[in-house]
């Protein structure tokens, strides 16, 4: 199968860059905009707990469309579903700034807008997804996706790193909301021209370096995209509990929601290492969060390519990792500690994530890599539902609490990835030289 080529492979890394750095620089200036308009944290809470629910019903469907209209076509939905969510949160954001909304309607209006990106905004990444993964063989999949998935990581870093310099007086604390909407529009626009169209439903297809997809054939038989287009809608939709991709579920969703609950406690943890105002210590917050991203970009950029692990590695490594991680978290005493315990658990997650995703589209063909996609961002996004609200609740328990739970329940995750049938199977290995 023909390697995707760079440029393609470049667009489809800025649709999920632009989006995480959008969502991570939002939940950054969110607390401030809620403490000037006068909103309850747990209000800002609900937001993103509806927009995840949201995001976790829609993305199946979105990836069983993307199967039989095209994947870029679903790209296309997504980004334009952010873009139009983020300048709607920006205008109501603004109007509240502004003393035109009051608190409640600026609620209101900010929840309505933002979960037009949870119904929309998930058509784009199981389509990222699944477009790298019809165009890689097996061997090649693990660290495409991996670097794929690497964008989250880059956004979380850049985000709220470039935030503040988009802020204009006129706008305030809005601005960042309307830049990345822009960046946004920016993207969609090169994508829709400059890649390649996969649309099944076209008579030919254009795939990279100019290969048809689909060619005319005797009696009118379908071939290349079509046969796609047709083998979807002859085969029922993919089931979570499908035997093929459950386990890859199951541990993604314990994974991630180990992520979630103890990423939501970790910056009250460190305002409490490091003593003073809530304000003083945001800055350290930053450099916590900026340093576990980093850790996870050195895995997913740097280990996994040279080491070139199977799927089935990445997560008996990932979930390992991460227990070590937790567990120096519960026991570290001062900033330096929770920095260093923090990068090791970041390392941890940085292959566990491509693991589960790259093995889960191993496990399917390719008419099915756009469902099994939306399988995945549907338990991601599960994830944040409710995982952040207990992993708060445990840390008002006992500041150690979370992180001694997360790191049982890695262990526990470390030996389903040993011992269950499909997650150790040896997925995605280079051929020997």
């Amino acid at each position: 199968m023909t390697a995707l080529p760079r440029r393609d492979f470049a667009l489809l890394f800025a649709v999920l860059l632009t989006v995480a750095a959008g969502n991570t620089a939002l939940q950054s200036v969110l607390p401030s905009i809620a403490r000037t308009i006068g909103i309850r944290p747990t209000l800002v809470a609900v937001v993103f707990s509806l927009s995840a629910l949201l995001w976790t019903v829609s993305a199946p469907y979105w990836a069983r469309q993307s199967d039989t209209r095209g994947r870029k076509r679903l790209m296309l939905t997504g980004v334009a579903g952010f873009a139009v969510s983020m300048t709607g949160c920006a205008v109501s954001i603004l109007l509240g700034l502004r003393g035109a909304l009051g608190a409640t309607a600026v609620f209101l209006s900010f929840t309505a807008l933002r979960s037009l990106f949870g119904l929309f905004g998930s058509a784009s990444n199981p389509a990222a997804q699944a477009y790298v993964a019809a165009r890689t063989d097996a061997h090649e999949r693990t660290r495409a996706l991996a670097t794929l998935t690497s964008a989250f990581g880059l956004g979380t870093i850049l985000g709220p790193g470039v935030a503040p310099f988009f802020e204009i007086r006129a706008l305030g604390l809005s601005a960042p909301m309307f830049a990345f909407a822009a960046i946004a529009v920016a993207v969609g626009t090169a994508l829709l021209l400059w890649l390649p169209d996969d649309d099944p439903t076209h008579e030919r297809t254009t795939l990279p370096h100019g290969a048809p997809a689909s060619m005319p054939s005797i009696a009118a038989s379908a071939t290349g995209g079509s046969a796609r287009a047709a083998a979807v809608g002859r085969r029922p939709p993919l089931r979570f509990r499908d035997p093929r991709v459950w386990p890859f579920m199951v541990y993604g969703f314990i994974t991630g929601s180990v992520q979630a609950a103890t990423g939501q406690a970790l910056g009250f943890l460190v305002i409490d290492a490091v003593g003073g105002s809530p304000a003083a210590a945001a800055k350290w917050v930053g450099i916590v969060l900026m340093v576990g991203a980093g850790a996870t970009l050195f895995a997913q950029w740097g280990l996994i390519r040279v080491l070139n692990p199977t799927a089935s590695a990445l997560m008996r490594w990932g979930a390992a990792l991460a227990a070590a991680g937790l567990t120096s978290i519960a026991l570290a005493h001062g900033f330096t500690g929770i920095v260093a315990a923090y990068a090791l658990t970041s390392l941890g997650y940085g292959f566990a994530r491509p693991g589960f995703v790259a093995g889960a589209s191993l496990m399917v063909g390719e008419a099915e890599q756009g469902a099994v996609a939306g399988a995945v961002t549907s338990v991601n996004g599960a994830c944040f539902i409710v995982a952040p609200t207990i992993g708060i609740g445990l840390y008002e328990m006992g500041g150690s609490y979370p992180y001694w739970l997360g790191a049982a329940v890695q262990l526990v995750l470390l030996g389903y990835a040993l011992f269950d049938p499909v997650l150790r199977r040896e997925l995605g290995a280079a051929p020997a030289d």
